[in-house]
């Protein structure tokens, strides 16, 4: 029966990838072509842009539960669907993880490679929901500043990649820059997964012998004017500071605790 049971969720795990492709793809060619004509008004079409993605993202992982591919558990979801204004950083253990807390802050942005806009199953996505491309240096800073003020949500994974099983966590110093520098509180969330799947080091198709079970905890907001002062601090000291921080509270990923 074990082998009869995981047999199956090779099967619907192949099954629900290619329902996200697809899914990707109807938005890219069909809806968002529809706003595009229909919404004149860039902002509303953003927002409703990124309405529809966190909808999507919603019934792709009702799917996967149901077929019994993974089952996945939050704690804390109504504090990000209600969090306005700062920057959202998690871990990253998995594909998953975007598309586990996108599906719970509808109008989240979020910082991606730029690599990502060459993906055909993406890169529409990406443009109509006017996210952030990391690579433009120039622009970024900028644009971030202006997005907070407005009351939007940044979701960053500060490593930059999935994290690699046994080895040590290291991130990246963008999003405590970010923060420092457009002065802008941070929301942590850690995400846990019960078994390897999806990770850095695995295929779609490595399925695990138990089904996975993610857990994603919401964590505490830090306040950055408890961390920088800009007549007290360098900027460049701050986020090295902070990014300590961050590296201490992403790895407090036992649903436990």
């Amino acid at each position: 029966m074990k082998q009869l049971n995981r047999l199956w969720r090779i099967f619907a795990t192949g099954f629900c990838f290619s329902l996200f492709g697809l899914g990707g793809l109807l938005l890219s060619l069909i809806w968002f072509n529809i706003l595009l004509v229909c919404v004149r008004n860039a902002t509303r079409r953003r927002r409703i842009a990124r309405r529809s993605i966190s909808l999507s993202f919603r019934f792709f992982l009702w799917v996967t539960k149901v077929m019994g591919v993974l089952d996945y558990r939050f704690h804390g979801e109504e504090i990000l669907q209600n969090e306005r204004g700062c920057l959202v950083i998690a871990n990253h253990p998995s594909l998953l993880d975007y598309v586990l807390i996108a599906s719970v802050m509808p109008e989240t942005d979020c910082m991606v490679k730029s690599s990502l806009l060459r993906n055909p199953f993406m890169s529409g996505v990406i443009r109509s929901a006017n996210y952030l491309i990391n690579s433009e240096a120039d622009s970024l800073l900028p644009a971030c500043e202006e997005r907070l003020a407005q009351g939007d949500t940044i979701l960053i994974f500060p490593e930059g990649t999935r994290t690699r099983v046994g080895e040590a966590m290291t991130l990246q110093r963008g999003a405590a820059n970010i923060a420092v520098r457009c002065t802008s509180d941070v929301r942590i969330v850690t995400i846990h997964c019960s078994q390897r799947m999806l990770d850095k080091q695995s295929q779609w198709y490595d399925v695990p012998p138990v089904k996975p079970i993610f857990d994603v905890q919401v964590r505490e907001r830090i306040a950055i004017a408890d961390f920088y002062d800009a007549n007290l601090q360098e900027p460049a000291l701050a986020a090295r500071q902070l990014n300590r921080l961050f590296l201490s509270q992403l790895q407090m990923t036992n649903p436990e605790t």
